[in-house]
């Protein structure tokens, strides 16, 4: 089972870009995007639902902001639009789909602005979004959550991590709460497989950033321990264009 998620940075600009073209190559069985900056009735019909897929959407109040979807080619048992909290939810940024052998949760955790003025929210939703997943486990659910987390965990997930000391994204709390994730029983599946690689899966627009591989590891693949051994690999593929954001995958026995 291939399972993708993949912030887009506007579906709508990612679709000029190429995207459906890449869905078609690529058939993921699974899916997640954050970023929409849509309401489903703002997009295309071919857009809503790709050949084979299905498609759930969870956007914002705000036109243009944030916003989630998930697109699955086998139909989940249920679907949960957000975590139950009114302050995050009407930011579009929780999809939970029951797949019966686990629990999919896509997210897009909130920025922590410039100015850190969002980083008690942003804290304040990681840690809803992590009550949920251990409300689950606790049901005996297998869960795997993924998204554009907001955050790089150790200095080897950014290019510069001296110089970003005190910058939102890693920040000494936000790192914390990835260690604390993990001391929960969750793994980073890419950095389980490769512990030593330096990979990015964001880039500023600004200052060729890409080109030179000035980057962040912001997008993760996290799945409760009783997963692993069905881990068959976890990538990301900075190869592929279309945002300032990139796919990552998780494959699944």
């Amino acid at each position: 089972m291939n399972l993708f998620s993949w912030n887009v940075n506007g579906i709508r600009a990612a679709q000029k870009k190429g995207f459906l073209e890449w869905v078609t190559k690529i058939r993921p069985d699974v899916i997640c995007i954050q970023e929409t900056k849509a309401q489903p009735e703002q997009l295309d019909p071919e857009l809503l639902e790709p050949e084979g897929y299905r498609s759930y959407w969870s956007s914002a109040e705000r036109k243009g902001y944030s916003g989630v979807a998930l697109y699955t080619r086998a139909e989940p048992l249920s679907v949960q639009m957000g975590l139950g909290q009114e302050e995050f939810d009407r930011e579009g940024r929780t999809i939970l789909a029951d797949f019966d052998d686990f629990v999919l949760l896509t997210t897009y955790v909130p920025n922590g602005s410039r100015d850190h003025s969002r980083v008690p929210f942003k804290m304040a939703y990681k840690k809803a979004l992590l009550d949920t997943c251990n409300a689950l486990r606790a049901e005996g659910r297998s869960v795997i959550f993924c998204g554009d987390i907001n955050t790089a965990h150790r200095e080897i997930d950014l290019a510069r991590p001296k110089q970003n000391q005190k910058s939102t994204g890693f920040l000494p709390i936000e790192r914390e709460w990835i260690d604390a994730v993990v001391e929960q029983g969750y793994i980073d599946t890419f950095r389980e497989q490769h512990p030593e690689r330096a990979a990015y899966s964001w880039w500023a627009y600004w200052g060729g950033a890409r080109e030179r591989n000035v980057g962040w590891r912001l997008d993760y693949f996290f799945i409760s321990s009783d997963l692993s051994e069905k881990v068959v690999s976890a990538e990301i593929h900075s190869d592929v264009f279309g945002s300032d954001h990139c796919p990552v995958s998780l494959t699944l026995r």
